[in-house]
């Protein structure tokens, strides 16, 4: 054989070679929940006292034009599938759908999710809970504390309630650090989601940064997460896995920012409801302004992914799947449409963004009542939205018209050039409608008749 063409078909062999257990790079993911874009030091905050997540985005790139949903449980599913909430259904995500977890079980990984889980309609469906979906261990709470109570759930099993939400951010760090410390098999590569309740309400942070702060919870609770956050990141430098862990920090949505939303929210505890800052966008939680999706995001992973860099160029929440796919070897689920591309390249810098558009919904009739009803779409700096209608938890209505507005210019959204730009509204706004007819995202989920629910028993 000639000897060019066998030292070809050698490097054909190596380049396609799977990657070993040593070269693959762990994941820990930290998400915060209605986290405003401006609450971190490095995002803009001048009150909230944040060195840890500060120091992350110096070690790491900072991500401007990041994007979730609006709202919680369908942003979680679109997460953990890489698909809108539109096919993953948001709370009620059904088992059929495949998780980034369970793709990368099959890639070799253990795996972990600490925190609010929030996708099986916050009740223990035992074949939609964390275990069944892709994770190795689970602990955390299935649903939100609005109520000020929290079931808790080790894998399958109910182990208690708390009434302690000003403990919840710590509880969940000590589970993670007790994963990474006494359950991680340091044979394999690991993925640990660590999914903080707060800052949902009911807001609560421990005595000591309460006391620091005064009258000012939300900042409390903000700082001892970044505080929570030091000890984690502390542990994977103990574990010498520091090097070779990709870091993903970001949030569900953006903050409750509108008193309307306060004052629907009767009985709760004085001061317990807190809204954080969206900085330059305009409205926050539920709303497709600009507010309410774009979140922060900071990744870091030491030799790969720049320090101290920015980057505006648009990326979402279902991006991750493909990309840990890239990353990892693993395979993408080929028997249903991921909405996310693959993004390794941009997130290393070593390509601009593959995304091309970006659709913003929460992909879920029955919350439609409680928020800005609507449908947009990003293209490039250009952004349209469709007629709106206010729910109940929202004061911003929008013109009751379609809407256009250039980002790099406009980022609070203010002046709409729907009448200046008669085309290019047309051109996406037709784009729009095509994209909401193959995700059926303006079709309402339909009634079935199911058997009642399989619970999980309680411990003994």
């Amino acid at each position: 054989m000639n000897r060019f063409l066998r030292r070809f078909l050698l490097l054909s062999v190596l380049v396609s070679a799977p990657l070993t257990a040593a070269e693959k790079p762990n994941i820990l993911i930290i998400f915060t929940d209605d986290q405003g874009y401006a609450d971190l030091g490095c995002f803009g905050s001048e009150e909230n006292q944040t060195p840890v997540l500060d120091k992350l985005a110096k070690e790491g790139t900072k991500f401007t034009s990041f994007y979730a949903q609006p709202v919680c449980g369908p942003s979680r599913s679109a997460l953990l599938t890489g698909r809108y909430p539109a096919r993953s259904k948001g709370w009620g995500m059904p088992a059929s759908e495949i998780t980034f977890a369970e793709m990368l079980k099959g890639a070799g990984y253990q795996t972990a999710c600490v925190g609010k889980w929030d996708v099986s309609n916050r009740r223990a469906i035992i074949e939609r809970m964390p275990n069944a979906q892709g994770f190795d261990y689970y602990f955390g709470g299935l649903g939100a504390n609005d109520s000020g109570k929290m079931k808790l759930h080790e894998n399958n099993e109910l182990i208690g309630e708390t009434e302690d939400m000003a403990g919840i951010t710590r509880l969940y760090t000590d589970k993670a650090i007790d994963f990474l410390k006494n359950k991680r098999d340091s044979e394999k590569p690991f993925l640990l989601y660590l999914s903080h309740t707060m800052m949902h309400t009911i807001i609560d942070a421990s005595p000591q940064f309460k006391d620091k702060v005064g009258d000012n919870l939300y900042r409390a609770v903000v700082e001892e997460f970044d505080y929570e956050t030091g000890r984690l990141l502390s542990t994977l430098d103990q574990l010498g896995v520091k090097d070779n862990t990709l870091i993903i920090y970001t949030t569900d949505n953006g903050p409750w920012n509108q008193p309307k939303y306060y004052e629907n929210k009767k009985g709760h505890p004085e001061n317990s409801i807190f809204w954080g800052d969206a900085g330059p966008f305009r409205d926050g939680k539920a709303s497709i302004y600009e507010g309410g999706i774009r979140v922060p995001c900071i990744m870091r992973w030491p030799g790969k992914i720049a320090a101290g860099k920015t980057d505006d160029g648009l990326m979402a929440t279902i991006d991750l799947l493909p990309t840990f796919a890239a990353l990892t070897g693993a395979k993408v689920p080929d028997d249903r449409l991921i909405d996310g591309v693959n993004q390794l390249d941009f997130i290393c810098g070593k390509s601009d963004t593959a995304r091309e558009f970006y659709i913003y919904n929460p992909g879920s009739a029955s919350v439609q009542k409680d928020i800005l009803l609507g449908n947009a779409i990003r293209e490039g700096d250009w952004k349209v939205i469709s007629p709106l209608k206010v729910g109940r938890f929202l004061e911003d209505g929008g013109t009751g018209e379609w809407e256009l507005y250039n980002l790099k210019e406009d980022r609070g959204e203010t002046k709409n050039l729907a009448k200046q730009y008669p085309e290019k509204l047309d051109r996406l706004k037709r784009k729009l409608e095509s994209e909401d007819a193959i995700y059926s995202i303006v079709q309402p989920r339909k009634k079935s008749k199911k058997k009642k629910p399989k619970k999980a028993k309680p411990t003994p």
